[in-house]
């Protein structure tokens, strides 16, 4: 039987906003707290998951599908330890690790000093981190900009430096968040052949993204999320997100399934980059 890596069980999570509510924040307001006239801040809840279940196994590569505000990255978040349950728990057969967040890059310093901090951060060993140093720098594509302060870099070439260092490492449990994105044609191929590398290495990915296509050539299941909560999830990748689609107002962009499976099989069976 395979074997479960994360066990999500009646989880809720719930944000709590200070100073929200019926009070809108005016400069009246403002003033009044400053000379202490009004002491009380308002608390607004925003229960942000509402009891989500679900289990993923190893091998999986997911995708988390649903409208601007439907909970993914608070799901993601969640998973990898960073927001506490409200109710029900989250179970890892070993550590989530949600990219961009574990290699902590720092924008004052060159793409080289990251890329070491950001190995080293990840539990490499210096030889490891020196051993797959070049394989990063060619894997993410900044070329010269490597001995640059990631300040310098557009949102692009941050995205990719972040995805390639995440990736040099086997994760148990990879959690990407729209961090393919910004990448050109070239790196999303790159980027589907490594997390399919991930798959084969017995890991299990979660990919959030808005861009339905890396979805289907990337997973096999499907989680749709509206409001904190599952709305369908099954194997059936390409009719969950015609359904989504067509719930959400839009058409399908190739609407035979048979086709966009063969296009879905060809596209990611290339040679690894890694």
């Amino acid at each position: 039987m395979a074997e479960p890596m994360v066990v999500v069980d009646d989880l809720h999570v719930v944000y709590r906003v200070y100073g929200g509510g019926g009070d809108k924040g005016t400069a009246a307001t403002v003033l009044l707290r400053l000379i202490g006239r009004k002491t009380r801040a308002s608390i607004r809840e925003v229960h942000a998951i509402r009891g989500m279940s679900f289990v993923a196994y190893r091998g999986d590569a997911i995708g988390i599908i649903g409208r601007n505000g439907s909970g993914k990255s608070t799901l993601l978040r969640a998973i990898a330890g960073l927001l506490p349950p409200e109710q029900g728990n989250v179970y890892t057969a070993s550590q989530a690790s949600l990219l961009g967040v574990n290699a902590a890059l720092m924008d004052d310093l060159t793409g080289e000093r990251n890329v070491i901090l950001g190995c080293l951060a990840m539990g490499m060993t210096k030889q490891e981190t020196k051993r797959r140093y070049p394989e990063i720098v060619e894997f993410s594509g900044v070329g010269d900009f490597i001995d640059l302060p990631m300040k310098t870099y557009s949102t692009g070439m941050g995205s990719r430096l972040r995805f390639a260092i995440a990736a040099a490492k086997r994760q148990e449990i990879l959690l990407i968040d729209e961090a393919l994105a910004t990448g050109d044609a070239e790196f999303l191929v790159k980027s589907h052949n490594r997390i399919n590398e991930l798959r084969a290495q017995a890991g299990t990915v979660f990919l959030v993204a808005h861009n339905l296509e890396e979805i289907e050539l990337t997973c096999n299941r499907v989680i749709w999320m509206e409001r904190g909560q599952i709305v369908k999830q099954g194997d059936d990748v390409i009719t969950l997100i015609d359904e989504y689609i067509a719930a959400s107002g839009g058409d399908q962009v190739l609407r035979d399934p048979v086709t966009r499976r063969r296009i879905k099989d060809a596209t990611v069976d290339s040679a690894s980059y890694f």
